[in-house]
């Protein structure tokens, strides 16, 4: 048995920031934004808008997308690096808004890479039996720590929440090879302080940064699934920019077509994007059961990561099983 991902979701803000709505107060421009990161507008939490219940959306629709009830979540892990208080986390007031039990809640920090860090350790609590059912969910408010005056960055971020389900399955690929790292001494090139709470970045230098790690790291999940690129049916990246996702690909060899890029809709979200962004494929009808979907992020740290999944393959393995219960009767 292996851990699979079994259902995805997602959720973000009613309130939609466009570039126009930016180049009202901002020295710039649509045509400018787009040319540079892809992004034509973003979600921002507005008001007393809370995170965790972003979060509780995505989580509910990836269990209703699963055919799994809160009743069955034995863990629930949320990465994000804006929750609502210093403490306590999100994960466990998601927990309860979902109705789930007195189970195992935490928050996860690891940036951008955050997500993917989660499903790592999502699976591996599943096949060490250490948990049976997990929510893995990538939730973040960038609005809150995004300088609305500069405008090198306040075109850059949003907010939203995705979320995708994690349980033991009779699988082939299920949730296979990964790889992760850091680079600590260049944490200087994009952070957010403790003081100022605003996010500072170096563009130029974290964009060849990016670059480089996302492929260094993805080829080293390929070569340990000992699959070529030419065996992925996706790539779904982190959404930073759509240059960033359309260079990597490039390098990788990745034909543009089996690139999933949301980030005009939805801008950089931090650790929220790569799930966001598998919720819009299967939405899209891009990502089907069975694909086989390479994933890659990068982050302040900085920190990087790689993964290889089977997506919902569950629903192929049924489909199989049924036709073959229909050839049988026949």
């Amino acid at each position: 048995m292996r851990a699979a991902v079994l259902g995805v979701g997602g959720a973000v803000p009613a309130s939609v920031i466009t570039n126009d709505d930016l180049a009202a107060r901002l020295d710039t421009n649509d045509e400018w934004i787009v040319r540079r990161t892809g992004i034509r507008e973003r979600r921002h939490l507005v008001g007393d808008e809370r995170l965790a219940d972003l979060a509780a959306a995505a989580c509910a629709e990836a269990l209703e997308d699963a055919g799994r009830t809160a009743g069955e979540v034995d863990r629930v892990i949320v990465s994000t690096i804006t929750p609502d208080a210093i403490t306590p986390g999100v994960a466990p007031e998601v927990a309860g808004l979902l109705g789930c039990g007195p189970i195992a809640a935490l928050d996860l920090n690891a940036a951008c890479a955050g997500f993917l860090t989660a499903l790592d350790d999502a699976a591996a609590a599943v096949e060490s039996g250490r948990a049976s059912c997990v929510l893995v969910c990538g939730a973040e408010a960038l609005s809150r720590i995004t300088d609305h005056g500069d405008r090198s960055t306040a075109v850059l971020f949003g907010d939203g929440a995705g979320a995708v389900v994690v349980a033991g399955a009779d699988v082939g690929l299920g949730i296979s090879a990964f790889t992760f790292g850091c680079s600590p001494q260049h944490a200087a090139l994009l952070y957010a302080g403790r003081d100022e709470r605003k996010l500072r970045m170096d563009g130029q230098q974290v964009y060849r940064h990016a670059i480089r790690r996302m492929v260094e790291s993805t080829s080293a999940v390929l070569a340990r699934a000992q699959l070529e690129v030419d065996e992925v049916d996706l790539f779904v990246a982190h959404q930073a920019n759509a240059r960033i996702l359309e260079t990597a690909a490039a390098e990788l060899g990745l034909d543009r077509s089996r690139v999933v890029v949301s980030v005009e809709r939805m801008a950089n979200t931090s650790s929220a994007s790569i799930p966001l962004a598998l919720w819009q494929a299967q939405r899209d009808g891009i990502l089907r059961p069975g694909a086989r979907v390479l994933l890659a992020a990068f982050g302040a740290g900085f920190v990087w990561g790689a993964g290889l999944v089977g997506w919902k393959e569950t629903e192929v393995l049924t489909g199989a099983e049924q036709m073959e219960q229909v050839v049988g009767r026949a």
